[in-house]
């Protein structure tokens, strides 16, 4: 079976297909709000110091896991502790219903590089253009569709010869974008008339930490905030990291692949802020940074870009170009988690695996797609927001079942097979554990009491 499995080139394909699964909407959409509101610099602490402690236990704990087992996930928690398989039925059902909601919002981006591109970027700025595009009946299907088998694409083609293959052209070309436009972001400059505002001091917005009206409370406030960005922002609990992990050969230094991992999420995520944070500063000024998720993307920056004049649809190509790779390479390692769990646990070929997962895909996705306009409907979450179909998918998976995840894994990794099963995993080789001692306390006894705070924020307990 080993033999047998398919598996990354070497660890430069494995650290870009991983960095590439890491690094997905969440960093551009959420990431600079959330510092935004958190004091900037403060955030950036705060998170960094997690990225170190809290994100790298999770991290290694789940690669470690892959490698070890040679398994994906619905089947590696069995291979490591048969008491422990339902972990990896759990890491299934995330992803399978994570699947299809990402690649609607998938089709979204889609759909506001193809009106960039054909020079309509003026119309995406008007008010009501998101809303009346999502609440349409065909466009939004179409072009979650044509997101879908895009992805399905790259994954049926395989490991080496799909997912790697086009990570390494698409994640250098993600950073070269990123970095671009992160640098054309400090340069801008408001109307001095209306507002004389500068990308440079957007950027001492960002990164200079305000303690302004910073309580206890409200550092905890940072603190969960930043645990919750770094929890889905680098894959863990959701089946990815120890399916990627599987094909990741006993050779290769597997601590410096995770780190490598932990630098590219954090750069990207810290970039997205470049580009976000004093753009919106300039044209719109501080209170432009409430906006997060969706109305970051599809209804604040569109409204930026025209304020930037003919450069504006330039800009708007290339964001959006960069903001499609992100997402399809998260989407693939999403699809790829859930598929490769059939081809393991079914002695599937991966044909009929990525066949079978599409259509599942497709078929929630429309539902998904439908929740905008002819199925659409209302209910309150227990955090006290109000939802639809998407918003409800991506709650119960997000907020529930992966914390639940993060936290068995925790318990079956520090309690159940020990941290010194994950340490012989990382070290086979002979290589340097320069974080054991942090990692064997965050795993037994910090990372999963953080986890179950946050877990009951979720739920509006705390």
């Amino acid at each position: 079976m080993e033999k047998e499995r398919s598996s990354f080139s070497g660890s430069v394909g494995f650290v870009l297909a991983a960095a590439g699964s890491a690094v997905g909407l969440g960093n551009i959409w959420r990431f600079p709000y959330l510092a935004a509101k958190d004091g900037g610099g403060l955030f950036l602490v705060v998170y960094l110091i997690l990225v170190l402690t809290f994100g790298f236990a999770l991290l290694m704990s789940e690669v470690c896991i892959g490698r070890k087992t040679k398994q994906s996930a619905l089947t590696a928690y069995g291979a490591l502790s048969k008491n422990w398989g339902w972990l990896g039925v759990l890491a299934t059902i995330v992803p399978f219903f994570i699947l299809p909601y990402y690649a609607v919002i998938g089709g979204w981006v889609l759909k506001y590089f193809t009106v960039f591109i054909t020079g309509q970027g003026a119309a995406a700025a008007e008010d009501g253009f998101f809303g009346a595009f999502i609440t349409s009946n065909g466009s939004p299907i179409i072009f979650h569709v044509i997101f879908l088998l895009a992805t399905a694409y790259v994954v049926y083609r395989g490991v080496e010869e799909g997912i790697e293959k086009l990570s390494r052209f698409l994640m250098p070309v993600l950073v070269i974008l990123v970095i671009g436009i992160a640098i054309f972001s400090l340069t801008l400059r408001g109307d001095a008339a209306e507002s004389g505002r500068t990308g440079i001091e957007g950027l001492f917005v960002y990164i200079i930490p305000n303690f302004e009206g910073v309580t206890f409370s409200k550092f905890c406030s940072i603190v969960m905030d930043a645990m919750g960005q770094l929890f889905y922002s680098i894959s863990v609990a959701m089946g990815i990291m120890v399916t990627y992990s599987s094909y990741f050969s006993d050779k290769e230094n597997l601590v410096k692949s995770v780190n490598q991992i932990e630098f590219f999420d954090t750069l990207i995520a810290f970039l997205a802020g470049i580009i976000i944070i004093p753009a919106v500063y300039v044209f719109v000024g501080r209170e432009g940074m409430g906006s997060s998720g969706p109305g970051l993307i599809f209804v604040a920056l569109p409204k930026v870009f025209q304020a930037m004049g003919g450069l504006g649809t330039f800009i708007g190509i290339v964001f959006f170009l960069m903001v499609i790779f992100a997402a399809l390479t998260s989407c693939i390692s999403i699809m790829e988690a859930v598929a490769a769990g059939f081809m393991d646990k079914f002695k599937w070929t991966r044909s009929k695996a990525t066949i079978f997962t599409t259509v599942c895909a497709l078929i929630i996705g429309i539902i998904v797609d439908l929740g905008y306009n002819k199925l659409y409907f209302e209910i309150p979450l227990p955090n006290g927001a109000v939802a639809q179909i998407l918003d409800i998918l991506d709650y119960a998976t997000n907020n529930v079942m992966m914390p639940i995840l993060a936290i068995g894994t925790c318990l079956l990794v520090g309690w159940v097979v020990k941290p010194q099963t994950i340490i012989d995993e990382a070290t086979k080789n002979g290589e340097h554990f320069g974080r054991r001692g942090l990692f064997i306390v965050m795993v037994k006894f910090v990372t999963p009491i953080l986890l179950a705070f946050l877990l009951l924020s979720a739920f509006g307990l705390i």
